[in-house]
């Protein structure tokens, strides 16, 4: 079975469950990286409308949501987030996976990303999953890794 499987695609109704976990899921990162996670900036309604949400269930509510962008030559990671409480219990690994499921599906050859240079332990993360560090981009309140894996 894949990964995409196990999850179930976002609807209006989940706009205040969905709002809620990426509060909780970033919340760490805010102190990390000294300003407002870039998911944190964003209008979900519009998310919904314009990218696929795939959500994963818990016993509690939402384990976990994967925001992805459809794009003419790759599929951009847009956001994986995990609640506090299903964190280390596989969910992150399900919804990467998902991510390159999907990629496959639509026939795109290459699966992109981006995270917060000061979050190392994201970098870490990805790496062991066969990403890769394709660029730094430097803002003025940030700096971004984008990464990208083309073997999946």
């Amino acid at each position: 079975m894949s990964a995409l499987a196990s999850l179930r695609r976002a609807t209006s109704g989940d706009l205040d469950a969905l709002v809620a976990l990426q509060h909780a899921a970033y919340a760490g990162n805010r102190v990390k990286l000294g300003v407002e996670p870039i998911p944190l900036q964003a209008d979900y309604a519009q998310v919904l409308r314009d990218w696929e949400v795939w959500l994963a269930d818990g016993p509690d509510g939402l384990a976990g949501a994967l925001i992805l962008e459809l794009r003419p030559d790759d599929l951009l990671i847009w956001s994986v987030a995990v609640s506090p409480t299903a964190q280390k219990s596989g969910v992150g690994n399900r919804l990467l996976a998902a991510a390159e499921d999907r990629a496959r599906q639509i026939g795109r050859p290459a699966v992109r990303l981006y995270t917060g240079q000061k979050l190392t332990h994201n970098v870490a993360w990805y790496s062991r999953h066969g990403y890769r560090v394709e660029s730094v981009e430097t803002m003025p309140d940030r700096a971004i890794v984008h990464m990208i894996k083309t073997d999946f």
